[in-house]
This record gives structure tokens, sequence and C-alpha cells, in this order.
């Protein structure tokens, strides 16, 4: 690892959870067609998490004038929060935010 804590890396994937085509930007960081995320990150951009599970979105939260989603991996537990991307559906952050903040 290079010291910084957040690593810029822009990907394209397929969402695992809905089959979606997602054009990342280097700050991509789950579907915004149906907000669930993949747990391969320890901090952001590293991919050194080895648990690899999906990450459904079960709530969010405002946080300085921006919408913030909380991810919680289905396989290990992990809770992540993950800033709202202007494509995301949303409805679905709407919904997230009356689910609110999670912990």
């Amino acid at each position: 690892m290079n010291g910084r804590k957040f690593q810029r890396r822009v990907e394209d994937f397929t969402c695992e959870h809905c089959g979606t085509a997602v054009s990342g930007d280097g700050y991509t960081n789950h579907c915004p067609h149906c907000l669930w995320s993949k747990h391969v990150d320890i901090n952001p951009g590293d991919r050194a998490a080895e648990c690899g599970g999906l990450m459904s979105p079960v709530g969010a939260l405002r946080k300085d004038g921006e919408i913030v989603l909380v991810h919680r991996c289905e396989r290990c537990g992990h809770i992540k929060r993950n800033r709202a991307a202007p494509e995301d559906d949303f409805d679905l952050l709407l919904d997230a935010l009356k689910l609110g903040s999670y912990e």
C-alpha cells in the first residue's frame, strides 16, 4: 500500500445483486440502480478486504447536506458508510432515509 487511506480506482463492474452494468468513475462504490455494494475494501480503493460478500443498503443519513448510504455485509456483518451519487435511484435513496442510519 502507498500510505494513503483513499486510492482512486476507475473500474467498471456488473452488479452482483441486480446485474446492472455500472461504469465506474474512480469513486463508484455501489450500484446506482439497486444501491447494493460489495465488501472489497478495508480503506476506500485498496481492495484489501478478503470477505467479498454483498453489502445491502440498510439505511441512510444526511451529513453536511449529502446523503450517506449505510451498507451491511450479508456475509460478515461489516457496516460501511458510502456517499450517495447523483446517478443513484432517488426513490431508493428516499426509502433508505426512511430506514434511518442503522448503526
